[in-house]
């Protein structure tokens, strides 16, 4: 299996996006493990379904 570029790391209080070929956190803090979110980057990243992904979890952490 190929090593995936895009990976949730549990950090103080929840998760955050860790991309490891620019070796830097991507996008905001999450409670909740953005499991669809992270399917999404690592496949097809079509933006339009990003965007609304990335709404979603936002709601999901308020």
């Amino acid at each position: 299996m190929a090593k995936r570029r895009y990976v949730a790391r549990g950090v103080p209080g929840g998760y955050r996006i860790w991309d490891n070929r620019l070796s830097r956190y991507w996008g905001d803090h999450y409670e909740l493990c953005p499991d669809t979110l992270l399917a999404e980057l690592n496949g097809p990243a079509d933006p339009a379904r990003l965007t609304a992904l990335l709404k979603h979890h936002r709601t999901r952490k308020r």
